[in-house]
């Protein structure tokens, strides 16, 4: 039997060796938690999600459940166990983040292909293997990918959003509605802290623009050798919520503080602003403050947060925080099969690709796992067609230009044009682009 070594049991990690192990390959999975930490995982579990507890949208005509919609044709075991720990979140996949993780784990080692070895794996393997190993990859793995690719690290800083306990929410200002819900036959499963005074939401914004933020740590600084070193450069789909309060006293209303569809109904009347939390574990006690990684101080955020309609007292489970995300120059790298330019049998798949969102590292984990097991089972690795969310995906990894290269989750920007149909509505169009990306996968497949 064929040995394939994976380094890194996160998202990609996990399910590309359950891909490879499915297919014949007796894997060996390294995880270097928990005798070697990361500052920002909080458990020695496979795949934990260490950012928000959503796996993006499940409607049909979104991008994410398009994505979605091919990993159940294409068998992701990650997503299967998703939707075994799902939690009430609307049309959005969201999980109890620890159980999750505890089922990946339980289901990974047990596969009797599979060996998990908890110890770091410092230089890139000279046989076959998949390097999945995340945003904070460590040093020395770092340093030895940078001497393969010959290309300098790109980085972008990511934040994590702040858990309140959902007993410390006060309930007498907040309000259960999901946006566009029936009010009357839905109650929604998002809480929601309404600020009703344009002047209330001012004070809050100014009090973000002024909260004292943490000092990067070590790890999180940038690379002295990076293409960027000395700045700042946030990816813009996550941005940290101070962040985007400083780019207009409007930005926040627009953006994650949107009020559209979720009029409080003790008022009768949409808020200015409206604060959103998403239940984050099955017991329904812990909730997360939707799009608001921060890397405020831990005494700001209890300050700032509780100036929020609702949180005044609120009791935090997990502060947000900033860490510092490194990926690889992919285009100059990198195949659509993922596998690298420089040697056949050595993929990359997940965050260090480029490719951004929970879905996103598991759709590249799925594919470099059967991509490996092909190559390794003397078969040609498998190139998905640009019409489908994940094909369109590794294309964009691939041959995007460089100098303006920024890690990309699923959207209908990257597939290719449709055929003109007269049909200009958004979701009109959308649908269009999952019913072709369906028939595309189907085509492939035969």
């Amino acid at each position: 039997m064929s040995t394939l070594t994976i380094i890194g049991g996160g998202l990609a990690g996990s399910e590309a060796a359950w891909q490879a192990a499915q297919n014949g390959i007796n894997v060996k999975l390294y995880e270097m938690r928990p005798l070697v930490a990361t500052g920002a995982h909080q458990t020695p579990h496979l795949a934990e999600l260490v950012c928000s507890n959503s796996l993006g949208s499940n409607l049909p005509d979104r991008a994410s459940g398009v994505l979605k919609a091919e990993l159940r044709r294409l068998g992701s075991l990650l997503l299967k166990i998703a939707e075994e720990t799902a939690l009430p979140a609307g049309a959005a996949l969201a999980v109890d983040r620890e159980r999750f993780a505890e089922v990946v784990t339980e289901r990974v080692s047990a596969h009797p292909n599979i060996e998990l070895i908890r110890a770091e794996m410092p230089e890139i393997p000279s046989s076959p293997a998949i390097i999945a190993s995340g945003p904070l990859t460590s040093d020395r793995l770092s340093q030895a990918l940078a001497r393969f690719s010959g290309e300098e690290h790109l980085y972008f800083y990511d934040a994590i959003a702040p858990i309140v306990e959902a007993a410390s929410i006060n309930m007498d200002i907040a309000y259960r509605a999901s946006r566009w819900s029936d009010g009357e036959q839905d109650e929604g499963d998002y809480i929601n802290c309404p600020f009703h005074l344009k002047t209330d939401y001012l004070a809050f914004v100014d009090a973000l623009r002024h909260a004292e933020r943490i000092q990067l740590r070590d790890f999180e600084k940038p690379l002295e050798s990076g293409v960027r070193a000395g700045h700042e450069t946030f990816f813009e789909g996550c941005l940290p919520v101070e962040i985007i309060a400083n780019r207009g006293e409007k930005a926040l209303a627009y953006g994650p503080m949107r009020p559209v569809g979720l009029n409080d109904p003790r008022v009768a009347r949409r808020p200015y602003a409206v604060v959103q939390l998403r239940q984050d574990n099955l017991a329904g006690n812990l909730y997360n403050l939707v799009g608001f990684q921060t890397n405020l101080t831990f005494p700001e955020q209890r300050r700032v947060f509780r100036m929020i309609p609702g949180l005044e007292k609120a009791e935090f489970a997990r502060y947000g925080q900033m860490h510092r995300n490194t990926f690889l120059a992919s285009p100059k790298i990198l195949l659509p099969t993922l596998q690298t330019r420089a040697r056949a049998d050595l993929f990359l798949a997940g965050q260090i690709t480029g490719v951004e969102g929970y879905m996103g590292n598991i759709a590249t984990g799925l594919l470099a796992g059967q991509n490996a097991a092909r190559l390794l089972n003397g078969q040609s690795p498998l190139e998905l067609p640009r019409e489908t969310m994940l094909g369109a995906l590794c294309h964009y990894v691939t041959h995007a230009d460089l100098k303006d290269f920024q890690p990309m989750k699923s959207n209908f920007g990257i597939l290719p044009p449709l055929e003109e149909t007269g049909k200009s509505g958004k979701r009109e169009r959308a649908a269009l682009y999952a019913e072709r990306s369906a028939r595309a996968l189907e085509a492939f497949l035969v």
